[in-house]
């Protein structure tokens, strides 16, 4: 087991996926259902995602390393770039957009909406994309899938237990920021290895 890996995954996934509007949706989720109910359909939600960027991340392993490690960097690039775009417009989201589009719904069925509803808002999200860069950068499909689908079950349970409060403390703007430092750091160190 490749704990680095897991370890980077958890750390980088964990920074970037913080100030991101999933987490800003299963907060208003957890406002409308019962908080375990949505953090099971959003657990669902990301294990699924995270499932598709590894593999993915699998097939891109197979290229040569060269070009793997350069859409690495670019990727990091462009992460960090929609981060600090972020930060700088001081968008604060509510997710309430995400949440509308959920029917009332009790049990399952609110499990079934917060599926849905993340499985929506994280398509295509830079966890996900970051996930697939460093599965096929590290070469570890299992330890980046556990310190993803960590990180983001952690975020996610951070929405629903303390979600309001650690926004009154740390500006989301502060989050986007520092995701953005973590995408950069991770440009330059995948670059070096590619220069080097």
């Amino acid at each position: 087991m490749d704990l680095a890996a897991l370890a980077l995954t958890f750390g980088a996934i964990f920074v970037v996926e913080l100030p991101d509007k999933t987490f800003l949706a299963t907060l208003v989720l957890a406002t409308r259902y019962r908080p375990l109910l949505v953090w099971i359909g959003v657990g669902l939600a990301f294990a699924v995602q995270t499932g598709i960027a590894v593999a993915l991340g699998q097939a891109a392993s197979l290229l040569p390393p060269e070009v793997v490690q350069g859409a690495a960097v670019v990727l990091f690039l462009v992460g960090a770039a929609l981060l600090v775009r972020e930060g700088r417009s001081h968008q604060e989201e509510s997710g309430d957009e995400f949440a509308e589009r959920a029917p009332a719904a009790t049990g399952w069925r609110a499990v079934l909406a917060s599926f849905l509803v993340l499985f929506a808002a994280e398509w295509g999200d830079l966890s996900q994309l970051l996930t697939l860069s460093l599965v096929a950068r590290y070469e570890a499909p299992l330890e980046v899938f556990l310190g993803a689908l960590g990180a983001l079950l952690t975020v996610s349970a951070l929405a629903v237990i303390v979600g309001r409060s650690l926004l009154r403390v740390v500006p989301i703007h502060v989050l986007h920021y520092a995701g953005a430092a973590v995408c950069v750091v991770l440009a330059v160190l995948t670059l070096a290895e590619l220069l080097g």
